[in-house]
């Protein structure tokens, strides 16, 4: 999904598995008063943490902006003539769908699984403490879901919504600005479409600052929370991990092979013979964007795609088609909630599934870009109960997972294109081999 393949994956899985192991000795030896618990507190409060929140701070200043920018530019991709306009809108509406399919395995995963309540009681109400929200303020009466969740889509002060986060009215905000520039004369608009690209390339040089940390970032974030919770949050984080593993699983050897069967007319076992060569690139670099060569290649060469059709649907797939991310969005959020003790309504899961779906189409592949939207999705989902930097918990195995993810939103890339391209009636059928 993202570009995070600039920071050597091995030095933040060294990360990861140092803090790991260094917290949980330090948390027996406090606990047997070999060490103590002074010196730790000491040790987390003027070092170790305000490291881990230095790199929180970073991935969340940009993040408003950058959603806003990325969605935006994203809605004006789909302006152009007549033959881009239907090509697009049947690359979109299948981008929607297999992005709800995700989205809606990873819910119902995580739902039937719970890796949450892993987690003892005990270690629960400590994160609680440390992490949980303040929704309500004194006096202040808090809104619950309901018709007013919808209202409030649209926004009275759109700034006012970037002030506060509100992630639904942010989206709503960034749709609109991108249609209103797809009416424009091009001419004018192109200067807005020009700095709203601007601002996604501030956001990604931010966001690259924040990963060139994260090896660091991750060693502080993981030891400071084993440190206090021992190996137990190891367990619940385990459950989670094979959780989002086992929804990529279903997603990628279920849900695409009979979408390209049944709508692409190609054979899945050929299909993934000859796209295993995109689908290691993919896995091994962490990026849709930098895949995106190699999958144009096996597009043309390998599944038939004509050139015209590849050419339009991959470079769009790249920056909008990410199911992996929607997965992995829709099992954190209710991850962390149930970690945190907050039961989600029926209304608040589909919240969670409409935000996925729309933050994972819209979002371009920005180092960590996915992180702090979990965030804001979590504040938006639980009403404020969980605060966005509970993140935190999950930060240390996000390498291995992204690495996984952006092998399948490479993956549901190249059966968009295969679909494209059958479904073209001025184009011959693809030469699909294996049919």
């Amino acid at each position: 999904m993202s570009a995070a393949h600039t920071v050597p994956h091995t030095r933040i899985l060294m990360g990861l598995v140092g803090g790991a192991v260094v917290g949980c000795v330090v948390n027996a030896l406090v606990h047997d008063g070999t060490i103590p618990k002074k010196v730790i507190d000491d040790l987390l409060e003027y070092l170790i943490r305000p490291v881990g929140q230095v790199f929180m701070n970073l991935l969340f200043m940009a993040i408003i902006p950058l959603v806003f920018a990325s969605l935006a530019v994203g809605v004006t991709k789909l302006g152009g003539t007549a033959n881009v306009g239907r090509i697009g809108f049947k690359t979109i509406t299948y981008f929607l769908v297999t992005t709800a399919c995700a989205a809606a395995i990873g819910i119902t995963l995580v739902n039937a699984v719970r890796p949450g309540d892993q987690l003892p009681d005990a270690q629960k109400e400590e994160l609680r403490a440390k992490y949980a929200g303040d929704p309500t303020k004194p006096g202040e009466k808090k809104e619950q879901f309901g018709i007013n969740t919808f209202v409030n889509v649209v926004p009275k002060n759109p700034l006012e919504s970037f002030m506060k986060k509100d992630m639904l009215a942010v989206i709503f905000t960034s749709l609109v600005v991108g249609i209103a520039l797809t009416r424009m004369d091009p001419e004018k608009a192109r200067l807005m479409v020009d700095l709203l690209e601007g601002v996604n390339q501030i956001a990604d040089f931010i966001l690259r600052m924040a990963m060139a940390l994260a090896p660091y970032a991750v060693f502080c974030l993981i030891f400071a929370t084993t440190a206090e919770l021992g190996y137990e949050i190891l367990k619940a984080l385990a459950a989670f991990v094979f959780t989002v593993l086992g929804g990529l699983a279903i997603h990628l050897f279920v849900v695409l092979p009979l979408l390209v069967k049944f709508l692409g007319g190609m054979s899945p076992i050929e299909f993934f013979r000859r796209s295993r060569g995109t689908m290691v690139t993919a896995f091994s670099t962490s990026s849709s964007s930098a895949t995106l060569p190699t999958a144009m290649k096996c597009a043309e060469e390998e599944l038939g795609v004509p050139a015209r059709v590849s050419r339009f649907v991959l470079p769009l797939s790249a920056s909008m088609n990410h199911n992996g991310t929607a997965l992995f969005e829709s099992v954190t959020v209710l991850f962390l909630a149930q970690v945190f003790g907050v039961d989600l309504s029926l209304g608040q899961q589909l919240i969670v599934l409409v935000l996925c779906i729309l933050t994972a189409t819209g979002m371009a592949g920005v180092p960590g870009g996915s992180l702090p939207l979990i965030g804001m999705i979590l504040v938006t989902a639980t009403d404020g109960r969980v605060a966005a930097g509970a993140i935190a918990i999950v930060l240390g195995v996000d390498r291995i997972l992204d690495m996984c993810r952006t092998m399948v939103n490479v993956t549901a890339d190249l059966t968009t294109a295969v679909f494209v391209a059958k479904s073209e009636p001025n184009d011959p059928e693809p030469a699909s081999p294996g049919t």
